[in-house]
C-alpha cells in the first residue's frame, strides 16, 4: 500500500535560506539533497506537518510513518524501527540520513526481550491498522481505526503502553447485559424444577455468547435503518464497542474486555429487534445441521426465552434492570458465566456465590462432617511408617548407599548433581545484549555434541537454531566442558514446546544423563507454565522418549502446533502431558519411597494377624497339591477363591454394573459441573487446594481401560469428586448443592444394582 500523499515530504529548493541558521541548503555538508554533519554545519531543519522530516535536535533525526519495513521514530536519535534482521554496519536506507543502521537502535540494548516482544507486537498492530485503514470504506470506522492507530504508533515512540484515552472506563453502564440477563432468569425462572431452570440457564449463555461475538452496524447504516432514534448516543456506543471489544480481539496490544460486561440495557435496547431476527432466521435455516437435543432447544424454547426477554428490555418499569435487584430477591442467584477475556479478573467456579474459603480457615465441624473415601489409610499411620523408613537407626539391612542393581536410571546423575560434579544451565544467543564468552563457549561446545550424535542432521542447520535467539538450550556441564543438552522452542501462546535437538556425547552415556536431563526440562517448563512437549524423533529415539513419558497419543490439539512445528520427513511426532503437581528431578526417589512405605504397611498388616497356625503335614504323606483355600488361615488374610473362567465371568458382570451406575452419573441434571477436568482458568488455585482431582470423564477412560479391578476403587473415585467440591466450594454455591443431590442419586443407583448392602 503506498503512503499517503498528505504524509510526503514537501519539496525543497536548495537556494533558500535555513529556516535554523539563514545558510543556504546546498551549501551543507554531504550530497545534494542529503542533510548535512550532523556535528557540524548546518543542520536541515524541515519544519511541517507529521510525516514530514524535522529536527529533533540531536544525531540525524527523521520521523517517517509510512509502509512495512518503513522507520518510525522511536523517540530519539535517527528513529529506525528496530528488527533483528537489520545488520548494524550497514548504511541507514533512509534518504538524508549517512548514519550507521546500528547507530538508530543503540536506545533498545538494554531492552529485556519481554518488551522488545512487546514493542514487536504493538508494531504489528499499527501495521494492520493502517491497512485496516486505508480498506475501510465507513467513515465513523475509519475514524475510529486512525485514532487506535496513532494511539499505538505513540506507545512505540514512548515506549508505553497503550490505554484508550475517554472520558468514560468499562464499565459504561450498570447493571451490565450479563447481569441484566441473570436478574431475568432469576426474576422469571427461579420458581421451576431444576432440570427445566438449567435449560433456561444455557438459553441464556447462548444468548449472551451471541451478543459478545455480534457485529453491530455502522451508525451509518443505523440511520439509514431507523432514522429517528438517538443517532449521537448509538455512536458513541459504537465507538466505545470498537475500542474495547472488537479492535482488540485482533490487536493483542490493546485490552480486551467482553460486549456483556461493559454495556448495559441503552446497547442492548439497540440491537435486540435485529439480533433477535436474524437469530431465528439464521436457526431456521441451519435447523436440518443441529443434532436432535439442540434442534428442540433452539427452535422451541429459545424463541419463547428471546419474546420474554423482550418485554423486559423495553419495559420502562422491569426490575431486572436496578443495581439491587439480587439484594432484594428471595433466592440466590442462578450462575451464568460468560468467559472474562479481561486480564483485570478471572472467573472461578466460587465467583457467583462468593469469594471461597482459604484453606487455612475450615468450616465449623468440618472435620466431622468430612466423608472417609473407601480405601484411604489414616495420616497417623502414614506418618509414623515415615519416620520408621527416614530412621537410619530403625532400618535394619545393607547399606544403601551405594547404588543398587535395582536403583533408579537417573540416581546415579542425581548424585553426582548434588556433589556437584555435573551442572544444569538453560542458555542461548541473545540480540539484545552481548552474551559472556562462556555462555558462547557452551553453545560451541552444544553445537559439537549435536553434530556428532545427529550425523544425519546438517551442522548448517544445526548451528543455525542453536544460536538462534528464539530457541534455548538446557545445557548439562561436566568438568566446565558441555557434554550433552536439550535445544528446545517454548511457544507459550500454544502451551507447548518444541524439543528440537537431544544428545548426550557418546562416552558419558547409559549414566543416567538423559533422563535427568528431561527431568530438569520438566521441571523448568513447569514453573513457566507449560505443560506440554512435543518432538519429531526418530527410530533410534522413540525408546528413549517413550521412557521419559512421551507417547504417540498426542494431547495438543493439531490446530495449535500445525504451522509451528519442524516437519521431518521418517520422523514420528510424540508428545508429553507434565502433572505440575510431580517434582520430576525427586520423581524416582518419591516412587522409591511410597513403595517402602506400602511394604511396611503390608507389614504391619501381617503383623496384626495374631494367631499362628501349624505347618501342613499332608506333603509328607505322599499328597503333591492342595486346593488354596485349604490352607489354614488364608481366608482370613482377605483372600478369595475365584475359579478358573468364574473371574472372567464375574469381571464382566462387574463392569458392566460399573458402567450402568456411571452412564445414570453422567445423565443426571446435577452433574453438568463434573463432566470434565477443571480448568486452571475457570477456578485459579484449585490444584494447589484439590491434591487428588477427579472428574467423571477421567472415569469414563478408566472404566474402558478397565481400570477399575474392584468396586472399592470405583466408588472411591466417585466419592473424591463429591468431597473435592464441597472442599473448594462454599456450601451456598451451586457446585455444593448439584455435588449433594448427585450423591445422594448415586449410592440410591449403587444399592439398587446390588454393588452395595441396602
Amino acid at each position: 500500500t503506498p503512503p499517503r500523499t498528505d504524509q510526503q515530504p514537501n519539496t525543497v529548493n536548495l537556494q533558500d535560506p535555513c529556516r535554523s541558521c539563514s545558510h543556504t541548503l546546498g551549501k551543507t555538508r554531504g550530497r545534494e539533497g542529503q542533510r548535512g554533519d550532523m556535528g557540524r554545519g548546518c543542520p536541515v531543519y524541515w519544519k511541517g506537518r507529521e510525516g514530514q522530516r524535522g529536527d529533533m535536535g540531536r544525531g540525524c533525526p527523521v520521523y517517517w510513518k509510512g509502509r512495512e519495513g518503513q522507520r518510525g521514530d522511536m523517540g530519539r536519535g535517527c528513529p529506525v524501527f528496530r528488527d533483528t534482521l537489520v545488520i548494524k554496519t550497514k548504511v541507514c536506507l533512509l534518504t538524508h540520513c549517512l548514519s550507521l543502521s546500528g547507530d538508530h537502535v543503540t536506545h533498545l540494548e538494554n531492552v529485556s526481550e519481554e518488551e522488545m516482544n512487546r514493542l514487536l507486537g504493538i508494531a504489528l498492530d499499527v501495521e494492520y491498522l493502517n491497512t485496516c485503514v486505508h480498506k475501510e470504506e465507513d467513515a465513523d470506522t475509519k475514524q475510529v481505526y486512525f485514532s487506535l492507530f496513532k494511539l499505538l504508533r505513540k506507545c512505540i515512540l514512548q515506549m508505553g503502553k497503550p490505554v484508550v484515552e475517554a472520558q468514560e472506563s468499562p464499565p459504561f453502564e450498570k447493571p451490565s447485559i450479563e447481569q441484566g440477563v441473570n436478574n431475568f432468569v432469576q426474576y422469571k425462572f427461579s420458581h421451576l424444577p431444576s432440570k427445566e431452570r438449567q435449560t433456561i440457564v444455557e438459553l441464556a449463555k447462548m444468548f449472551l455468547n451471541q451478543i459478545n461475538y455480534w457485529q453491530l452496524e455502522t451508525p451509518s447504516q443505523r440511520r439509514r435503518r431507523a432514522p429517528a432514534d438517538d443517532a449521537a448516543g448509538y455512536k458513541v456506543n459504537y465507538t466505545r464497542w470498537l475500542c474495547y471489544c472488537n479492535v482488540p480481539q485482533f490487536c493483542d496490544s490493546l485490552p480486551r474486555y467482553e460486549t456483556t460486561q461493559i454495556f448495559g440495557r441503552t446497547l442492548l435496547r439497540s440491537v435486540f429487534t435485529v439480533m433477535r431476527k436474524q437469530l431465528l432466521e439464521q436457526a431456521r435455516q441451519e435447523k436440518d445441521k443441529l443434532p436432535p437435543e439442540k434442534r428442540t432447544l433452539i427452535l422451541t424454547h429459545f424463541p419463547k426465552f428471546l419474546s420474554m426477554l423482550e418485554e423486559e428490555v423495553y419495559s420502562h418499569s422491569s426490575p431486572i434492570w436496578s443495581e439491587d435487584f439480587l439484594a432484594g430477591s428471595s433466592g440466590g442467584p442462578i450462575p451464568i458465566h460468560t468467559a472474562q477475556v479481561n486480564t483485570t479478573g478471572s472467573t472461578h467456579r466460587s465467583r457467583i456465590s462468593g469469594q471461597k474459603r482459604k484453606p487455612s480457615e475450615p468450616l465449623p465441624h468440618e472435620e466431622t462432617k468430612k466423608l472417609r473415601i473407601v480405601g484411604d489409610i489414616p495420616m497417623e499411620l502414614i506418618n509414623e511408617v515415615m519416620a520408621t523408613i527416614t530412621d537410619p537407626a530403625s532400618m535394619l539391612g545393607p547399606e544403601t548407599s551405594l547404588l543398587s542393581a535395582h536403583s533408579a536410571r537417573d540416581e546415579a546423575a542425581r548424585l553426582e548433581e548434588r556433589r556437584g560434579v555435573i551442572e544444569f544451565h538453560v542458555i542461548g544467543n541473545s540480540l539484545n545484549q552481548k552474551p559472556n564468552k562462556r555462555i558462547l563457549m557452551w553453545l560451541v561446545g552444544l553445537q559439537n555434541v549435536f553434530s556428532h550424535q545427529l550425523p544425519r542432521m546438517p551442522k548448517e542447520y544445526i548451528t543455525r537454531l542453536v544460536f538462534d535467539p528464539k530457541h534455548k538450550t538446557l545445557s548439562l556441564i561436566k568438568d566446565g566442558r558441555v557434554i550433552g543438552g536439550i535445544c528446545f522452542r517454548m511457544f507459550p501462546s500454544q502451551s507447548f514446546t518444541e524439543i528440537v535437538f537431544c544428545a548426550v556425547t557418546s562416552n558419558e552415556q547409559v549414566k543416567g544423563y538423559g533422563t535427568h536431563l528431561m527431568n530438569h526440562l520438566k521441571e523448568y517448563h513447569i514453573k513457566h507454565d507449560i505443560l506440554n512437549f512435543l518432538t519429531y524423533a526418530d527410530e533410534y529415539a522413540i525408546g528413549y522418549f517413550k521412557k521419559q513419558g512421551f507417547s504417540k497419543d498426542i494431547k495438543v490439539p493439531k490446530a495449535k502446533y500445525l504451522g509451528y512445528i519442524k516437519d521431518y520427513e521418517g520422523a514420528t511426532l510424540m508428545g508429553c502431558e507434565l502433572n505440575p503437581s510431580i517434582p520430576y528431578t525427586e520423581f524416582s526417589v518419591i516412587i522409591k519411597k511410597q513403595k517402602e512405605i506400602i511394604k511396611k504397611l503390608i507389614e504391619r498388616k501381617q503383623a496384626q494377624i495374631r494367631k499362628v497356625y501349624p505347618g501342613l503335614s499332608c506333603f509328607k504323606e505322599g499328597v503333591r497339591q492342595i486346593p488354596i483355600e485349604s490352607i489354614p488361615g488364608i481366608r482370613e488374610t482377605g483372600w478369595k477363591p475365584v475359579g478358573e473362567g468364574y473371574a472372567h465371568t464375574r469381571m464382566h458382570t462387574r463392569t458392566h454394573s460399573l458402567s450402568n451406575a456411571h452412564t445414570h452419573q453422567l445423565s443426571h441434571q446435577n452433574a453438568w459441573p463434573f463432566m470434565e477436568p477443571v480448568k486452571k482458568t475457570e477456578a485459579p488455585g484449585y490444584y494447589q487446594v484439590i491434591r487428588f482431582p477427579m472428574d467423571l470423564k477421567t472415569m469414563s477412560e478408566r472404566l474402558k481401560s478397565r481400570y477399575y479391578t474392584t468396586r472399592k476403587l470405583f466408588m472411591a473415585d466417585m466419592q473424591r469428586i463429591f468431597t473435592n467440591c464441597r472442599e473448594y466450594n462454599p456450601p451456598e454455591s451451586e457446585y455444593y448443592k448439584c455435588a449433594n443431590l448427585l450423591e445422594k442419586f448415586f449410592y440410591t443407583k449403587i444399592k439398587e444394582a446390588g454393588l452395595i448392602e441396602k
